[in-house]
């Protein structure tokens, strides 16, 4: 018999699926737990820190390539003075505590701004070296940490300089909300820098100081562990399938105080895509995210519930094996011992008749051909025999219709799983720190957008001023040239003077009309295209009415918005059509939900001397939804524009302990279906099919019919009953020959006698 062929194969691997299906359902259902600390919270603690690694690495980066870049179009251009450099980078940049020029190779100050430099820190005689320029920390006297960023100033026949500027490792734009702290810490496990947590001389009550004091010594434990944490392979550490950040993160419990545990999340700085370096994951530092958060105050599981639903599958499996057994499988196997007996000349016992179904309708065929073979020893024929009362009765059930049974059956299992039982319905307990963190990371997402078109505007403004009034076309489009390969922000970048001709163009062909001058608005949006254009300005010091422009790629603002475990992202203008979208959209198009859009218009009220970020909870189809909208504020260029950013998500998809329930129930559901239909669908492929057709040859061939060869499609139980049938076909053939060749010659020889006879009386 064939491995995967036959009748037993399918129901054995039938029953052992069904037994093991009962018992992930009892495993599976009877360990979902609503546990103090949910796990969909740890989740979004882990999420927070990501959001604070991606802007710490975003800053850092953005600082050595701005300090870069500056020094570069410095160094292509004429000679200035050290004063000069720092006066022009300090004018359109604020991000560094302090900036300095420094003569290599006599190592003279020539020039500083700002806070005092640990020059100290620079070995000069290796800045030549690999890495010599990369960015390093270092630590001041009063305990601070700074990052130095490195360049050099390069002009002919003039001694290299060393253009030095420093930034403190702090978070831009993090929005915390209550209660909340985050950290960066360095390879070692050292804290670096942290926000939130207030110095103890600020506090005014003892209770509140022990509290900090608590804070900072959990805090400092979490770092040690996040350090070890981070230092492993996110291949290793992240689920097969996770996607969203690249590098590694996770979360932390602690201790609990007072119906409080601590909670954090980790993420070591990873560059924007797997495998990609930057300046900033050199400095292997890693963000930890903390927060004390309220315990449930019961946990529930229902253990019970889960061996229910998996002693019903037995129930079912059991009646279903049994129904194939018995109607199907041990009839088949008769028919098979039945046939090979008929083939063996054994002939005297009649056929046993299975109860119905085709196996009755082959059985009785067999017998009907046992007759015919057994008058054709006696009387050297075969003679084909009507069905007699013993056939009349036999065309019951058939296998195709108790295989649709079985099936029914297992549906009736699998259904109610998917449907009806352990749905999360309006009992369903969202916590509370789910819905301020979505608030309080869409307002970060929201300060990022802002500080990238922020920034966008100033690379502008440092551009327009290393051309000067006195760059021609050629210059221009070198220095444009230049900022396209260095920033692919922009898609487009022009020089427009007064009268809105272009003087200089690099990248693309611009997509807002030219003809006018410049825009007045640092950025601005352009709703003439099929797609949002923004633009930002930057007018040309000493050259009145001129202006350098860039058009921002659209792309570059959804990439900013790609931010796992914030469900759907859109940027919106003043009137609530979408600019940006971390999915599919429309330009333009509305929120197409009128609560998102009172959402939206209610965190623009201001709120004493600024809006606020707003988040909310509601139900929508049947589903909680989490919601939240945070408007651009803090100033700058971008602050001008009206936009907000909105998130929204399911809560069905995080993990809570109703909705684990309900995803398991129907995963369960999902599983049995697939069982049944791949065994099942094997069992009426491989044996019902053929065993309809075999029945209908059988009683084909019992009828009279010998000229149709029976050839078997499968070597097993019901290929071996076509070969016995195709053996006994050709025996009642040759048998039929015979009697024809004997009746041609008696009635050759009874003609001849009488002219022997004639002859003879002659």
């Amino acid at each position: 018999m064939s491995l995967l062929g036959g009748i037993r194969p399918p129901i054995t691997v039938l029953s052992v699926l069904l037994l093991a299906l009962a018992g992930f359902t009892a495993m599976s259902l009877g360990s979902v737990r609503e546990d103090r600390l949910p796990q969909a919270v740890l989740t979004s603690q882990q999420h927070f820190a990501e959001d604070g690694a991606i802007a710490l690495r975003a800053s850092l980066d953005e600082s050595v390539t701005d300090l870069n870049r500056a020094a570069a179009l410095f160094s292509a251009g004429k000679p200035v003075t050290p004063d000069a450099v720092l006066d022009r980078i300090g004018s359109v940049y604020q991000k560094w505590r302090g900036t300095a020029v420094v003569e290599i190779g006599s190592g003279r100050l020539l020039a500083a701004r700002g806070e005092n430099l640990p020059l100290t820190a620079v070995d000069r005689t290796k800045l030549s070296g690999d890495g010599g320029l990369a960015p390093r920390m270092v630590t001041l006297a009063n305990g601070e940490t700074r990052l130095l960023t490195l360049s050099l100033l390069t002009w002919k026949d003039r001694p290299q300089q060393l253009l030095v500027a420093s930034s403190s490792l702090r978070f831009p734009g993090i929005s915390l909300g209550n209660l909340r702290s985050i950290a960066v810490v360095g390879a070692d496990g050292t804290v670096l820098s942290t926000d939130g947590i207030p110095e103890p001389e600020m506090l005014l009550s003892d209770n509140r100081r022990a509290d900090v004091k608590r804070d900072t010594k959990q805090l400092a434990s979490f770092a040690k562990t996040a350090a070890r944490k981070a230092k492993a392979n996110p291949l290793t550490v992240k689920e097969p399938g996770s996607g969203g950040f690249p590098g590694v993160s996770g979360s932390l419990t602690g201790g609990e105080t007072s119906g409080e545990r601590a909670a954090a999340g980790y993420a070591r700085l990873s560059g924007p895509e797997a495998g990609v370096g930057t300046s900033a994951t050199s400095l292997e530092l890693t963000v930890v995210a903390m927060i004390d958060i309220t315990q449930n105050p019961s946990r529930a599981t229902d253990a019970f519930a889960g061996l229910v639903l998996a002693g019903s599958l037995l129930l079912v499996g059991a009646l279903v094996i049994a129904l194939l057994v018995a109607t199907v499988q041990r009839p088949l196997i008769t028919l098979y011992l039945e046939s090979r007996r008929l083939t063996r000349g054994d002939l005297t016992r009649p056929v046993t008749i299975p109860r119905g179904g085709e196996a009755a309708r082959i059985a009785l065929a067999l017998d009907r051909l046992r007759g015919q073979l057994r008058d054709r020893d006696r009387e050297g024929g075969g003679v084909p025999a009507a069905p007699g009362a013993r056939g009349r009765n036999k065309r019951r059930t058939g296998a195709r219709t108790l295989v649709a049974v079985c099936a029914v059956l297992l549906l009736a299992w699998c259904v109610p799983l998917g449907l009806l039982v352990n749905r999360a319905g309006d009992s369903v307990v969202v916590p509370q720190q789910l819905v301020n963190d979505q608030r309080e990371r869409t307002d970060t997402l929201n300060d990022r957008v802002r500080r990238a078109l922020n920034e966008g505007q100033a690379d502008l403004a440092s551009v327009a001023a290393l051309m000067g009034a006195e760059a021609g076309p050629d210059r221009m489009s070198e220095v444009l040239e230049h900022t396209v390969r260095e920033h692919t922000r922009y898609a487009s970048l022009y020089v427009l003077d007064g009268s809105g001709k272009a003087l200089a163009q690099a990248g693309g062909t611009p997509r807002a009309p030219l003809g006018k001058g410049p825009r007045k608005e640092p950025v601005a949006l352009y709703d003439g295209a099929k797609e949002p254009v923004v633009i930002a300005t930057a007018e040309v010091p000493g050259r009145a009415g001129t202006a350098v422009v860039g058009e921002f790629r659209i792309d570059f603002l959804n990439a900013l918005l790609k931010r796992p475990g914030l469900g759907e992202i859109r940027v919106v203008d003043s009137k609530h059509r979408v600019i940006g979208s971390n999915s599919g959209y429309r330009a333009f198009q509305g929120l197409d939900d009128a609560r998102l859009d009172a959402l939206v218009q209610g965190s623009s009220l201001k709120v004493g001397m600024a809006p606020r970020p707003g988040g909310v909870l509601y139900r929508s189809g049947g589903d909680h939804v989490i919601a939240a909208a945070a408007p651009f504020s803090g100033g700058g260029a971008a602050g001008d524009l009206k936009w907000s950013v909105v998130s929204w998500q399911s809560a069905k998809g995080l993990a809570i302990s109703e909705y684990s329930l309900q995803n398991r129930t129907v995963l369960a559901g999902l599983l049995g279906f697939a069982v049944g239909a791949a065994c099942l669908g094997w069992l009426q492929i491989i044996v019902v099919a053929p065993l309809r057709e075999l029945a209908r040859r059988a009683e084909a061939l019992a009828d009279g019919d010998r000229r149709t060869v029976l050839y078997p499609r499968h070597h097993d139980e019901v290929g071996a009953v076509t070969r016995s049938l195709e053996i006994i076909r050709q025996q009642l053939q040759q048998s039929g020959r015979r009697r024809g060749q004997q009746r041609t010659t008696n009635d050759t020889g009874g003609a001849g006698a009488p002219s022997a006879a004639t002859a003879g009386r002659n």
